[in-house]
């Protein structure tokens, strides 16, 4: 069978309602109109929106070329004059380099140009990204002035804000820090403790609290800072709720502590501040008094997509150094390039960086969109795949030089090092995955009305019920998640669907390997159709990845059903409920013997 034919077979294996995008297709633009509920959100309930992801989203000859001017530049610079080992030893990046990214306009990519800005698309945003990352303190850097630190400005800011503030804040005469992390609140981002009182005359909040792990923290000027406030709520009580603020360094009573001895990324500047009656004034609430929470997590969620494009830039440049090792070290009379079991790795590398690649600019198409919808589901499981492919692959790269691999004198070791932040910040994976399967399963409540009456009354499993059918039609399998009686009931033991994360993290899992697989679909056709240079290999990781991902649905499906033999979930909360019990490692030493 030809590599196409194979390639098409698999996508018609991967549901029986899909199909590669016909060659004659027209080419989607980024600049036209589109409504629709979101591509991963239909997922959810059974549908493959095509229209949203075929054809593979290309932008203009135009757009291509006013880019293509600031990567000739960028690329140089990251090249001949960034001393990444330098960075990491010091523990610092030089004034000199943070001065040549501000004249390149890299602090202000996606700052609007008529406030100093680049104005720069998603995808154009990505395709810089991918340069960036050359070095992951600077990418880190720049990720938090802009991705998070002034993104509120950008999002819910008035206009009298982002006059004030983003000009100086695209050109880096200012740098941006965004401060939501507490000492007793990590991922539970609701329970922070920071405080602002509101003076009675209304002119201005009293800012106290301290925030921990903040990026930029020791350099910024400008902190978009979340803290409780009070609230009258509908029904005339008073709440706490979270408000952001924009908080001034030179507002008085901002300090922070020194910067924090990491793992990785060691050149980013990452330390505690601490407000201590700063007198913040009233029109710096950054969006709705009460509304910090909103903002704070779409302020996330905005920037994830883009770690995808920043991770495979770093993987090609990683691919290309093993390569020329491998095809150079001889070992056994033979190149290590000729032996099975290092081919097996550098396909790992390549197919990992081809789908995240893939996943990013799709997902950055969709956000291109005027009007698209919430893309938060995509960005999400952008972020988680790319995450854990970038700790694979080092992995895996530092295993082919061996001991080599592991010095210092080399960048690998390095690598490995700042990979390890990217499962945990902007939202650990667990967290996602919760986020991923919960938001799905939300919007497919809502849109099942016939049963949304026993959703509200706690019968989540509806909704799963569903989804399940929809699934079996699709693949031609039964599975029971196992959460229900015989008449349908949810089962005792299961109070809500929230508290079974095992279940969610299959859900999410499935999820992130269809959204993979139709990444990678779209953009091989797009590929094949245009005659790009290598289409051929493309479709040949595209196989791969999706046989693979295939193979792994169908057993995490099968995993679904409570009572089927690969189904593990109970064995294992036993094992953890007995070791956190005496919190130890229970088992007898193999040479005790019984007394």
């Amino acid at each position: 069978m030809s590599c196409c034919g194979l390639f098409l077979r698999r996508a018609a294996a991967a549901s029986s309602c899909w199909a590669v995008v016909a060659t004659t297709a027209i080419p989607r633009r980024l600049s036209s109109s589109q409504t629709s509920r979101g591509f991963a959100k239909e997922l959810f309930l059974g549908k493959i929106e095509k229209k949203e992801v075929f054809p593979f989203p290309e932008v203009s000859q135009d757009e291509l070329n006013e880019i293509n001017q600031f990567v000739g530049p960028i690329q140089k610079f990251f090249t001949e004059e960034v001393d990444s080992r330098k960075i990491d030893q010091e523990g610092k990046i030089p004034k000199e380099t943070l001065e040549k990214l501000k004249s390149l306009g890299l602090f202000g990519m996606q700052v609007p140009e008529e406030h100093g800005g680049l104005g720069l698309s998603n995808t154009m945003y990505a395709r810089l990204g991918e340069l960036v990352s050359l070095d992951a303190s600077i990418a880190v850097t720049l990720a938090a002035h802009q991705a998070i630190g002034l993104k509120g400005l950008i999002l819910v800011g008035t206009e009298e804000q982002k006059a004030k503030y983003l000009p100086k804040l695209a050109s880096g005469e200012h740098i941006a820090a965004f401060c939501l992390t507490e000492p007793a609140s990590g991922s539970d981002a609701a329970s922070i403790q920071a405080r602002a009182v509101l003076s009675e005359d209304k002119k201005y909040y009293i800012l106290n609290g301290s925030k921990i792990w903040i990026t930029n923290g020791g350099l910024a000027n400008i902190f978009t800072v979340f803290a409780k406030t009070k609230v009258v709520d509908s029904d005339i009580s008073v709440k706490d709720k979270i408000t952001a603020f924009i908080v001034e360094r030179d507002f008085g009573g901002v300090s922070n502590g020194k910067p924090e001895d990491k793992l990785g990324i060691r050149g980013s500047n990452t330390c505690e501040v601490h407000f201590e009656n700063t007198r913040v004034p009233a029109e710096n609430v950054l969006g709705e008094v009460g509304g910090g929470f909103k903002v704070a997590m779409n302020i996330l969620t905005s920037g994830r997509f883009s770690m995808g494009s920043s991770v495979a830039g770093m993987l090609k440049k990683l691919i290309e150094m093993t390569a020329e090792y491998a095809c150079t070290r001889k070992q056994f009379n033979r190149n290590l390039s000729e032996f099975g079991l290092i081919q097996e790795k550098f396909a790992l590398m390549a197919q990992k960086a081809y789908v995240m690649e893939s996943m990013t600019y799709l997902t950055a198409g969709m956000l291109d969109q005027p009007g698209f919808p919430d893309c938060s589901i995509e960005a999400a499981m952008v972020k988680v795949f790319s995450s854990e492919g970038a700790w694979q692959c080092v992995s895996e790269a530092l295993q082919i030089l061996g001991g080599t691999g592991y010095m210092k004198g080399h960048p690998y070791e390095r690598m490995l090092r700042d990979t390890r932040i990217l499962l945990i910040f902007e939202g650990t994976n667990e967290i996602l995955r919760m986020y991923i399967a919960l938001t799905g399963l939300q919007h497919a409540g809502r849109i099942l009305t016939a049963r949304i009456n026993e959703l509200k009354r706690g019968n989540v499993t509806t909704v799963l019920e569903t989804i399940s059918r929809r699934l079996r039609d699709s693949l031609g399998r039964t599975v029971d998640l196992g959460l229900t009686g015989n008449l349908g009931a949810v089962h005792p033991s299961v109070a809500t669907i929230v508290e079974e994360q095992m279940v969610l993290k299959r859900v999410a899992n499935i999820l992130i390997n269809l959204y993979g697989m139709t990444a990678v679909l779209s953009r091989a056709s797009r590929s094949m159709r245009a005659g790009l240079p290598n289409h051929d290999h493309e479709v040949l990781l595209a196989n791969i990845f999706c046989a693979e991902a295939y193979s792994q649905n169908l057993f995490t499906l099968s995993q679904l059903d409570k009572y089927s033999p690969e189904n593990l979930d109970e064995q294992v909360k036993k094992v953890s409920q007995q070791i956190l019990e005496r919190r130890a490692y229970i088992c007898a030493h193999p040479l005790d013997q019984a007394s």
